[in-house]
């Protein structure tokens, strides 16, 4: 591996792990924010439409802006853009002011659609040309990213740091970051088939719209990415309001299930060389499924606190793999990663608040049972990840 490729994949090992930070700073203190801007469960599920409204614009955008401007210009946007939405949000948690925090979460979910998915991208492409399994791990460092902010959200919660000092400081120390290491990303020509490249060809006459295996794996990342996203929106208020924990025992159980996101994704090369893609991603869907099932209906604090170990194990090597497996499916992996990422990210920032609406009017155990029915589709489709000459041999 060449130097510029290590210092490319490190560079996106931390454009990933800014995004874990920021994300895991306010769903740690979204107990505390409810409180300050008065929102009930239903009116917090529409300042989180703000979050959902910039990704959705984010996700739109994404594909025609990387093919127009490559992944490091969208990449810097959309990163540089999570921390202004901190500094909006807290700005609007000193004003109490609910329409101020939708509008930071709008800035953060634009900020999360671009970044995420032209780093994806880029991802896939190191993937390739490093020969070597990379997006576990790069997704591996969003989770370890979550760890951190979420051990940074504890301690601060515990010791009383209002909610707007803590997310100006995750933003002020998240920017010279990005500013530093986004100049390691190869600008738009760079690593790309020429104009008259006989696979940049093969790439834009493939078919890949017509591929019924990616939809399954869309339906994969889908479902896991509503399991991440409602424990990043709603675990800390869910054990808060449902199983009676303390708003610091909230925030400790969202940092029980980060470290088992991290430990899922920086352990998942050893399993998927043992097993395969299609054996994990079931194993793993069937993991969250028990996890998020005893979250739902137990009654015992201690065992649904617990319960998160399964849920974080289960959800965490889904996207990830359903990714690789979209970007090694065909020969437009650029075309195919999109095609996959937009349905995850839709699930990932459109689903929680949806839920929230649900939770409004049944409780919030009682909306997960959405994403739990999610999850045992994922373990029916898991046949799609397959490698592609697997899955020709076996209908031989």
């Amino acid at each position: 591996m060449t130097p510029d490729l290590q210092r490319r994949r490190f560079a996106l090992f931390v454009l990933f792990f800014i995004p874990g930070v920021s994300i895991s700073s306010w769903v740690t203190r979204t107990p505390a924010i409810r409180d300050r801007i008065g929102a009930s469960i239903a009116e917090m599920g529409i300042v989180l439409l703000g979050i959902s409204v910039g990704s959705m614009t984010g996700i739109l955008l994404a594909g025609f802006l990387v093919s127009k401007y490559g992944t490091k210009s969208v990449a810097l946007l959309g990163t540089a853009l999570i921390p202004t939405g901190l500094l909006v949000m807290g700005g609007g948690v000193a004003m109490e002011s609910m329409s101020i925090v939708a509008l930071g979460l709008c800035f953060f979910g634009l900020g999360t659609g671009l970044g995420e998915i032209a780093i994806n991208i880029d991802g896939a492409l190191v993937e390739q040309l490093s020969q070597t399994s990379f997006m576990h791990f790069l997704h591996g460092c969003f989770s370890f990213g979550t760890i951190c902010g979420a051990v940074a959200g504890f301690a601060l919660t515990a010791a009383r740091l209002p909610v707007e000092w803590h997310l100006s400081l995750v933003a002020v120390l998240t920017m010279p970051a990005i500013a530093y290491f986004i100049r390691f990303i190869p600008g738009k020509s760079a690593g790309q088939p020429s104009a008259g490249d006989g696979q940049d060809m093969q790439a834009r006459e493939d078919p890949f719209l017509k591929d019924a295996r990616l939809y399954l794996i869309g339906l994969i990342i889908l479902a896991v990415a509503l399991a991440e996203g409602a424990a990043n929106d709603w675990l800390p208020i869910l054990m808060v309001d449902e199983h009676g924990f303390s708003k610091t025992a909230g925030s400790l159980v969202f940092l029980i299930f980060a470290c088992a996101m991290t430990l899922g994704r920086f352990s998942g090369g050893y399993f998927l060389d043992r097993f395969g893609r299609t054996n994990v991603i079931r194993a793993s869907a069937i993991l969250g499924a028990v996890g998020l099932s005893l979250v739902i209906l137990s009654n015992n604090p201690v065992l649904a606190g617990a319960a998160v170990i399964l849920w974080g194990l289960g959800a965490s090597l889904g996207f990830p793999v359903a990714i690789s497996a979209a970007g090694s499916s065909g020969p437009n992996s650029g075309g195919r990663v999109k095609l996959v990422t937009i349905g995850g990210y839709i699930a990932f920032l459109a689903g929680p608040p949806f839920l929230g609406l649900l939770g409004e009017n049944y409780g919030l155990r009682t909306a997960m049972l959405v994403v739990l029915t999610f999850l045992l589709l994922a373990v029916v489709a898991a046949g799609a990840v397959r490698p592609r000459s697997t899955a020709r041999q076996s209908r031989r």
